[in-house]
């Protein structure tokens, strides 16, 4: 708690510093074993629970977990149909796990501030971050990724040569004269996807996290009249946040599926 550590200052610095191991690096390439684990076990929960519920569908009337799965998969597949209109057996499995890894992930900020480091703690571990779209690294991974797939399905649906005539002549045109300002606009505006996918996200659950770890240090701020205050202020900001958690979901797999539609795109 905020007592313990010395103030709040204290407490918010111990709450957002990451699990690493001795020989990492630091800065951007440090390696955070709180969020690898956290969003490797959620994977496995997501994959797991939807494998389970189609394995035991049935044609008749659903249960309540089969009735959940089967609205969120048509939920999904219709943002796809709105978006894509090609071949969706790749992309539509691909929204999906991002919609839900994603929400997932976001969800974990909904557990209370000290739960999860009480927990790990008991164990000898020092630092545990609950949130991983609350690091911008594990953010960047993600969109990294999905950089990676525009450009594969650019060069997919376009060929080589396609792809490649596309970066040095749109949108401006053919003329030599203007292959340089094309292709670095092009560039820009491929570079400019990543960056804002991984940086909606992570500044979005970042900004709850840390309102999150405000609202928690009046826990232990010695007052019955901030206990309270921090009680309805957890409760309510909890209920709103609720509403980010899967409107950013819903941003991250919409964006996605936007971007590689418009790789699948000939201008």
């Amino acid at each position: 708690m905020a007592s313990e550590s010395g103030g709040l200052t204290e407490y918010i610095q111990h709450h957002l510093t990451h699990l690493t191991p001795e020989a990492s690096p630091g800065g951007f390439w440090a390696v955070h074993l709180d969020s690898v684990a956290v969003s490797l076990v959620l994977g496995v929960v997501f994959c797991l629970l939807f494998w389970l519920k189609a394995r035991k569908a049935t044609a008749g009337v659903p249960g309540r977990g089969q009735a959940f799965v089967e609205i969120v998969l048509e939920f999904v597949d219709g943002q796809v149909k709105d978006v894509f209109h090609g071949d969706r057996r790749i992309l539509g499995p691909l929204a999906l796990t991002v919609f839900m890894w994603v929400f997932l992930m976001n969800a974990m900020d909904l557990l209370p501030v000290d739960l999860l480091p009480w927990i790990t703690h008991k164990f000898g571990l020092g630092h545990f971050r609950a949130v991983p779209t609350a690091d911008i690294n594990m953010t960047f991974a993600m969109s990294l990724t999905v950089f990676v797939l525009i450009i594969f399905y650019s060069f997919k649906a376009k060929g080589a040569g396609g792809y490649m005539h596309e970066l040095f002549t749109a949108p401006f045109g053919a003329h030599p004269l203007l292959w340089i300002p094309n292709f670095a606009l092009n560039v820009v505006e491929l570079l400019s996807k990543p960056v804002s996918l991984a940086m909606r996200l992570f500044g979005n659950m970042y900004a709850g996290e840390l309102v999150f770890m405000l609202i928690a240090g009046l826990f232990s701020a010695g007052s019955v009249a901030l206990y309270g205050l921090g009680l309805i202020g957890y409760t309510v900001w909890g209920v709103f946040h609720i509403l980010i958690i899967g409107i950013q979901a819903f941003i991250f797999m919409v964006l996605t599926i936007v971007y590689i539609s418009m790789a699948h795109d000939h201008h």
